[in-house]
């Protein structure tokens, strides 16, 4: 019997059923206290009315099952890494079900959304849960009569949950996941945002070890690992390019390589000993270079050890040809994007002319300096440029290698076989070098192809197909996604707001385009000047207790301020720069591309595509689009909407 009463662990109170009811509710209560700490009286009086439900659930699983005195119960359950708590969670013998109480007699959408989404987590990054069933049950304990179903959300009031508890727990079954397994260490294991990801590496030096992350991406790691030791040992230069769909892992694939321990013994000496960052990852992202350095700014450093900024770091070996550079290995963070030689003219404007050239071959130059040995590696998102001089593709890579005056070697996954089709220089094809599994919307699959096809004014009836594989659940078993659009903002803020009121680490806010005209009217203040004061540090990193934190819904960040980066869930304002018309996409209304400098947009109208690729992927759990009641934006909300995106109605 393990129980609460010997030791507190990751919940209020955890034991079998039988030492649950034998328990007194005021026992019960006051361990749920200790855990949780400083609670509130509404708290408490939430405990007061939850235990009895609780207590009359486990009378009725013991009296009916005849395996029940197996079963376990928790309360308040905390989530590692997250600090979310689901009311209750019962270990079954085929299902683990997980509870979410709520004092009111009806229930809305974010009450849904968020039962479900515990129940997703589970099912995806514990280890007890995978191959198990995971059933979210809301009570509606102010209520009576109600049994339904949503979006495979059992819906009871207290009078009827045992009938849905008959209808799930097989009571043959006699399999089911023990307290201590359930309790273990590292037993829930989910997948990091980006941020968190940089801060696990900078004060460890590893990344918390996620099952379905590892098989997605470990392959590439392994890969690049070993031709980084065979450059080393062959003194030999290689690039490597890393494909991926958006969502799939890349960005963790190169930090992890950056901070591999293993480089330190690869390292070749300089004048001044072993480098102390023989690798490090390199982007031309503001923002992800910004938020990056505030939230690592208390351990020391500003961050710059993890990251540093493309422009800063060729100033540094570009503008000083006889600086020898400290690392073996760089990561380039959207390879595909590398400035043109005229973007690098007009960003680098105190250059000697004779040094201009394409990002890619000045960074060519920079590894052929490099001691010995290099491995460059070029992480590739398709879709993602949206700044002016990001348009000449990958094709600049190979003409890089082309002009070294050393030998280099190309691996890279064989849909870029074209690329280098007729180039003298060595390629190898590898296909760990393509990651084609999204990791970083939890258990949805193929969103990119939705979002793809939605961009592209498909068919609405083919659209709303794939949609119902991603955004509905499939097999009682819930999906890791919700799309919604409204025409009502104060909804959508209302439903984020309810959706993560007991989540105080998730984050969500206001993404908007750049190019949008009218947005402004509806408190939507996407226009330069707003975005550019914007603190995007504490906007992305910040609790809701500080005022520039992105929960209050009140900043608006563009796709320039997004892009690399991600929320919980975002409220994407859709404008008027992108808008249906005649069964067409139309940037009619987008607000013109002003000339930087010798760079000029070639396509203005795929880049208004990217942005919104950009915009419509930024939220993990999902996205609420708002769609301003706006005449020209009434063929783009019914478009939405017959492509499956459903109506957000919080009743």
């Amino acid at each position: 019997m393990l129980s609460t009463q010997t030791t507190l662990g990751e919940a209020g109170w955890f034991s079998d059923l039988e030492t649950f009811n034998a328990s007194t509710s005021f026992d019960i209560r006051i361990s749920l206290g200790d855990f949780v700490g400083n609670h509130s009286g509404q708290q408490v009086d939430a405990w007061e009315e939850s235990i009895p439900i609780f207590k009359s659930l486990a009378q009725h699983l013991l009296n009916s099952k005849p395996h029940a005195d197996s079963y376990s119960i928790l309360l308040e359950y905390r989530l590692p890494y997250e600090g979310r708590r689901p009311d209750g969670i019962v270990l079954a013998n085929n299902a683990v079900l997980v509870f979410e109480l709520k004092g009111k007699a009806a229930s809305n959408q974010a009450d849904i959304d968020q039962v479900s989404a515990y129940a997703r987590d589970l099912r995806a990054y514990h280890r007890e849960c995978h191959e198990r069933d995971v059933l979210p049950v809301l009570v509606l304990t102010r209520g009576t009569g109600v049994l339904d179903e949503k979006n495979g959300v059992r819906i009871a009031t207290p009078d009827r949950l045992n009938e849905v508890i008959d209808h799930v727990v097989d009571p043959t079954a006699t399999d089911g996941p023990t307290l201590t397994a359930f309790l273990a260490d590292q037993a829930y294991c989910p997948l990091p945002s980006l941020v968190e990801a940089a801060r696990e590496l900078f004060h460890s030096g590893t990344i918390r070890e996620i099952w379905r992350a590892r098989a997605s991406t470990e392959p590439a790691v392994s890969l690049v690992t070993a031709l980084a030791r065979e450059a080393a040992e062959t003194s030999t230069r290689h690039l490597v390019l890393l494909t991926g769909i958006p969502g799939s892992g890349k960005t963790l694939v190169g930090m992890r390589l950056v901070h591999a321990n293993f480089l330190d013994d690869l390292a070749i000496p300089r004048s001044g000993g072993k480098p102390s960052v023989p690798g490090l990852y390199l982007t031309g992202n503001d923002p992800l270079a910004e938020v990056l350095q505030y939230e690592l700014r208390k351990p020391g450093g500003g961050g710059k050890i993890f990251v540093r900024h493309i422009k800063n770091y060729l100033n540094r070996y570009v503008r000083n040809q006889n600086a020898e550079p400290q690392e073996h290995v760089l990561v380039f963070d959207e390879a595909q994007r590398a400035f043109s030689p005229e973007k690098v003219a007009d960003t680098h404007r105190d250059w000697d002319l004779s040094a201009i050239a394409s990002e890619p071959e000045l960074f060519v130059r920079i590894c052929d300096r490099m001691p010995s040995w290099s491995v460059m590696v070029g992480l590739i998102g398709d879709g993602q440029e949206i700044h002016i001089g990001e348009e000449e593709g990958l094709l600049q890579w190979r003409d890089a290698l082309e002009s070294s005056q050393n030998d280099w070697t190309v691996h890279a996954p064989l849909h870029l076989e074209e690329l280098f089709e007729g180039s003298p220089i060595p390629t190898i094809w590898h296909p760990e070098l393509n990651l084609d599994t999204e990791i970083r919307f939890h258990s949805a699959k193929r969103l990119h192809e939705f979002v793809e096809s939605l961009l592209s004014g498909d068919d609405p009836i083919l659209v709303a197909k794939l949609a119902a594989t991603i955004l509905s659940p499939q097999d009682d078993q819930v999906l890791g996604i919700r799309f919604y659009i409204t025409r009502d903002l104060g909804i959508a803020k209302e439903y984020l707001r309810s959706r993560y009121d007991n989540a105080p680490n998730a984050r969500f806010g206001i993404l908007a385009s750049s190019r949008d005209k009218d947005l402004g009217s509806f408190g939507v203040h996407n226009d330069f000047l707003s975005t550019s004061r914007l603190k995007k540090g504490p906007w992305f990193t910040e609790p809701e207790s500080e005022p520039l934190s992105c929960r209050h819904l009140e900043s608006v960040v563009t796709e320039f301020g997004c892009q690399g980066l991600e929320l919980e869930m975002s409220l994407l304002a859709w404008g008027t720069d992108l808008a249906r018309k005649g069964n067409a996409w139309d940037t009619g209304k987008a607000k013109r591309y002003s000339p930087q400098g010798r760079a000029r947009p070639q396509n203005p109208f795929q880049m208004r595509l990217n942005a919104y690729r950009v915009l419509l992927t930024r939220g993990r759990d999902g996205t609420v689009i708002f769609v301003p009641p706006l005449n020209e934006l009434d063929e783009t909300y019914h478009y939405l909407a017959e492509c499956g995106v459903p109506e957000l109605n919080l009743s």
